[in-house]
């Protein structure tokens, strides 16, 4: 008998605090619903104004793509806060470019998702702006965010580029990709301060583990290091072990990122990640037409961010919170 998976299971993470995102980058929307919310967190669509502006596009090496992204509370909120039930944030997608799209079902762009996404929904998936697998469907991560860092505060989520295209001086980087046509990655922090001692589980719902998770599957991020990180595999244990210099668990350094054991140590979580350059770039590619079998010059056209990790900090710190929301309440019903 064939296995029948739930596709709401898919496209979902967390146990308690429970986050599905939905749509397709140029569908009538995009959005998430959040599941476990607790009842009498107050909740306005004011409150998203920040960190969706944060997300926004505008600035040099960003997509010339303009959206309100302002996130309508569809149910699951009355009287200012949430009921309990299932809260639903919609996200209209207005300013769409689909003709820029259609050619890309037989011939793929390098390093863009096109191909599997053929392959996998047997060519019935959305191929306009990525569809699914688009970076727009971020927003909709963000909104959830906002919601989360609620629940986790007076724990705070920030975030900072370190580096883009290999330079901390990246405006002139950011500039030749635009001049170009090319792309750029780039290298974003992001810290969670005042973190209690005692959240996360032994293994697969370590906090690394968790946060690595969610992070991990924000489209162009392709590393996370915790800490110490990578760097650690270059130290002795001697010089990477935390010393103690407190009882209440502080930490003379902090190598292990906040984390021992996947618990929470009291002192701040710290992880950065390692973003993609975009893949979808004006310059000349070779590329196969997957009808024909011949090898052609691909140029992306439309509109695309010519460095993502600009955009990237508020996804980030979104991504955070919501694992460590879904951490935090899985402790207060262990306790």
């Amino acid at each position: 008998m064939a296995i029948q998976f739930g596709y709401d299971i898919m496209n979902s993470f967390g146990r308690i605090f429970r986050v599905g995102i939905f749509g397709e980058s140029h569908g009538c929307c995009t959005g998430v619903c959040i599941d476990g919310c607790p009842p009498g967190t107050a909740l306005s669509e004011a409150d998203f104004e920040y960190d969706m502006i944060r997300r926004r596009s505008g600035a040099e090496g960003t997509t010339p793509r303009r959206e309100a992204d302002a996130p309508r509370i569809m149910s699951g909120v009355f009287n200012g806060y949430a009921t309990g039930s299932p809260v639903v944030l919609m996200i209209e997608n207005s300013n769409t470019r689909s003709e820029d799209y259609a050619q890309f079902c037989e011939v793929p762009r390098p390093g863009h998702a096109d191909f599997v996404a053929g392959k996998k929904y047997r060519g019935f998936a959305d191929y306009r702006g990525g569809g699914h697998f688009s970076g727009r469907l971020t927003a909709g991560l963000v909104a959830a965010g906002v919601v989360a860092k609620k629940i986790i505060a007076p724990v705070a989520v920030s975030s900072k580029i370190l580096e883009i295209g290999g330079s901390v001086e990246w405006s002139s980087v950011v500039a030749e990709c635009v001049e170009t046509h090319d792309s750029a990655g780039g290298i974003v922090e992001c810290t969670v301060s005042g973190v209690p001692v005692g959240w996360g589980e032994p293994f697969f719902d370590g906090v690394e583990s968790m946060i690595a998770h969610i992070v991990l599957a924000v489209p162009a991020v392709k590393g996370i290091e915790f800490g110490a990180g990578f760097a650690a595999a270059r130290m002795r244990g001697s010089e990477h072990n935390d010393a103690f210099c407190g009882r209440d668990g502080t930490t003379a350094t902090n190598h292990a990122g906040g984390v021992n054991g996947g618990i929470t140590n009291g002192n701040a979580i710290v992880f950065r990640t390692a973003v993609k350059p975009t893949s979808s770039i004006a310059r000349p590619q070779q590329t196969t037409n997957m009808l024909t079998g011949e090898t052609v010059t691909l140029e992306t056209h439309g509109r695309h961010d010519a460095c993502i990790a600009l955009r990237i900090p508020p996804v980030l710190e979104a991504a955070a919170a919501i694992a460590l929301a879904d951490l935090k309440m899985i402790a207060a019903s262990l306790s």
